[in-house]
């Protein structure tokens, strides 16, 4: 049975537990429970392999983290935040790589500011979004949602 998803009303495949469209959670949990979704997170090795991590444990060795949550068949990828600036881009070299046209080569960058994290736009041609809203700088919140492109990421902080 095809699920459509109650964010965008995309028809997507039986079993998809996540829309191919948005990225918002479709499937359903044992008991019926919707509200709480879980996705296996990973990171990229220096030689490529897939690392399975546990986001509880990246989040309290650095403090924060971005989670891919839909995007370029990249859904679980994450990226501890350390240091003090992590570029955003099409850019092979930047921080945070996402390799699709809907990204800007520069696109965004994480600053740590004030104690906190903000992410700010360079001017990217399609917009960064925080929590559906187009943004030039904002002050990160655990749970944000960030859109770059296609690409949607969640913003974890301990």
């Amino acid at each position: 049975m095809a699920r459509h998803c109650p964010e965008c009303s995309f028809v997507n495949a039986d079993g998809a537990n996540y829309c191919q469209k948005c990225g918002a959670f479709i499937g359903e949990r044992a008991g019926g429970d919707t509200d709480e979704a879980t996705t296996a997170t990973y990171r990229i090795d220096e030689t490529g392999e897939l690392v399975p991590v546990e986001l509880d444990d990246v989040v309290a060795s650095t403090g924060a983290a971005l989670v891919i949550r839909a995007g370029g068949g990249r859904v679980g990828e994450s990226f501890p935040l350390a240091g003090e600036r992590l570029g955003i881009g099409r850019r092979p070299d930047s921080a945070i790589f996402l390799d699709d046209v809907t990204v800007s080569r520069d696109h965004a960058l994480i600053v740590r500011r004030h104690g906190g994290w903000w992410l700010d736009d360079l001017g990217s041609l399609n917009g960064t979004y925080v929590n559906r809203e187009r943004i030039d700088s904002h002050h990160l919140a655990d749970g944000d949602e960030l859109q770059i492109g296609k690409y949607k990421l969640t913003f974890l902080s301990g």
